[in-house]
């Protein structure tokens, strides 16, 4: 069901990424909570725990394993459990109030699946819950009529958010700076500039759940080097 809620006239380009979780194109930041590796400790202290009860002897003669393995496989399921939870009311959360600052949020089609096949990666990139995030945001969009766009996230980290030009970095690389025209910018900020950019420019590919036309104010919209949006129809004083 649809709730109808007021416009903001906002709009905001977000970039996910690991040493932030969000970054948007206005300079605002969410840290990454790493509620798994937070816990790691004692989730590793957990399975050595049922590991230590776990008879190969009963295994092998398919014999009933002890009520303390079963006791102890309890307590580590339900520890996961719990990071799975807090995982998934963290994204919540923030896309509720995403979707409820903003009429239209661009944000990275990203491929987790793929991703994750990187094992230097996979265990932040799985701890960080970006699909989990995107299923909220898409949810939130569809109930409060707000349009979500997901748009291609090739260069977006590369590519100079001011003059365009390609500007090649490592992962390791936390900084954007252009040798073409000097602008200065942190990398997911830089990124989330040129996301909103993409969206605005390819209103096309939206988000599952997303309904709705871009927002009438939006039509014509331009963005600055800082990001902040102009209307390109009327000169800028």
């Amino acid at each position: 069901m649809n709730v109808e809620s007021q416009p903001t006239n906002q709009i905001v380009g977000i970039d996910l990424g690991l040493k932030y979780f969000i970054a948007d194109n206005k300079g605002n930041i969410e840290p990454s909570p790493q509620f798994y590796r937070k816990s790691e400790k004692q989730l590793n202290r957990a399975n050595r725990k049922k590991s230590q009860k776990f008879s190969k002897e009963k295994k092998k003669a398919h014999a009933r394993q002890s009520n303390n393995y079963y006791k102890a496989r309890n307590r580590y399921a339900r520890k996961h459990l719990k990071v799975s939870r807090q995982r998934k009311e963290y994204c919540k959360r923030l896309a509720y109030s995403v979707i409820q600052s903003n009429d239209l949020v661009a944000y990275e089609d990203l491929n987790v699946k793929g991703l994750v096949h990187n094992r230097h990666l996979a265990k932040s990139i799985s701890d960080a819950g970006w699909y989990t995030f995107r299923e909220w945001l898409e949810y939130f969009g569809h109930k409060y009529g707000k349009v979500t766009i997901a748009v291609p996230p090739h260069n977006t980290s590369q590519n100079c958010s001011n003059c365009g030009e390609k500007v090649k970095k490592s992962l390791s690389t936390r900084t954007h700076v252009c040798p073409h025209c000097g602008y200065l910018e942190d990398r997911d900020i830089n990124a989330a500039i040129n996301i909103l950019r993409l969206g605005l420019s390819t209103v096309g590919h939206t988000g599952t759940y997303a309904t709705g036309d871009l927002p009438s104010w939006a039509v014509g919209r331009g963005l600055l080097s800082n990001g902040e949006s102009v209307n390109v129809e009327s000169p800028s004083l």
